[in-house]
């Protein structure tokens, strides 16, 4: 330490980061067995164990919250994590590079727009009378459709839209990965007399397995903690039975209600479940693939 004292300078700052705000707020998960008390704090307030996990899971609504979660946020993970490896390789066929750089701008671009701004314009383009794609239908001669009212819609509106918003920016991750793949092999391919898709089969497709085997245990290691915001933002009385999620309850129940203990003990649920997805998703991809986080 003493011979490389600046290394360990320059790493002090991101470990002090991690450790202040990433490892010191998880001791403040013992207020999920806690009954909070604003003016006895967390460490002062009474202890009752596991009362708020049984009062989940004894809720009638348990089991709809688990099973919106999960429909979602699988859907999500099966139409989504193909989609930017379909993309990548499409690209990566291209050869006129002013289209390609135009079809990654129109794809990219997406990802920096707010997720209140893409809720908005979820809205204004699925509205039931001045939408574009209901006056689309009416011309069509087709009756409008209240899209955002209708619950069997919004998991399919949910996810598309996310896929619109966020497909770019996965994609140039496994363009990345394809710019490191030997450009020999695309010769040795070529003198062997391979076809395009034979070589995005035995070439690109091992090239980028690492990095897509990472983000799939990634994607499903988070697989219960769906987005929040843009769920809440696109609810409505209409589609609250399969709009509402653990995380949008937890809001509701736990939060606004200022029920913080029971607001804490659904999460810590939430990453329990998580961390075990993690843990045997991790496991499993490093026995089929060889390829794993740790």
């Amino acid at each position: 330490m003493r011979k490389h004292w600046q290394l360990y300078l320059f790493v002090l700052v991101p470990v002090l980061y991690f450790i202040l705000f990433k490892y010191y707020p998880m001791i403040n998960s013992v207020l999920a067995f806690k009954d909070y008390n604003v003016t006895k704090g967390i460490w002062g307030s009474d202890w009752v164990g596991m009362k708020h996990f049984r009062l989940f899971f004894e809720n009638p609504i348990f089991w709809t919250l688990v099973k919106n979660t999960l429909i979602i946020s699988v859907y999500q993970l099966v139409v989504g994590f193909p989609i930017p490896i379909l993309l990548a390789l499409s690209l990566n066929e291209i050869r006129n590079g002013r289209f390609k750089r135009f079809i990654q701008l129109v794809t990219f671009a997406p990802y920096f727009i707010s997720t209140v701004v893409i809720v908005s314009m979820i809205m204004l383009f699925l509205a039931p009378r001045l939408g574009f794609v209901n006056v689309a239908l009416g011309h069509l001669g087709l009756e409008g459709v209240n899209f955002l009212g209708e619950p069997g819609m919004f998991r399919s509106i949910h996810v598309w839209s996310d896929i619109w918003q966020n497909a770019g920016y996965s994609t140039v991750i496994y363009l990345a990965a394809l710019a490191g793949v030997d450009p020999m092999l695309y010769e040795a391919a070529k003198v062997d007399g391979a076809s395009r898709l034979q070589k995005i089969i035995h070439i690109d497709l091992p090239g980028i397995l690492p990095t897509a085997t990472i983000i799939l245990i990634l994607n499903v290691g988070s697989i219960m903690a769906l987005g929040f915001e843009k769920i809440y933002l696109l609810q409505n009385p209409l589609n609250l039975e399969t709009s509402e999620i653990i995380s949008t309850y937890v809001y509701k129940a736990g939060l606004l209600n200022a029920n913080y203990s029971f607001a804490t003990a659904v999460g810590l649920f939430n990453s329990v479940i998580n961390l075990l997805l993690l843990v045997f998703v991790n496991t499993l991809a490093k026995r089929l693939s060889n390829n794993s986080l740790w």
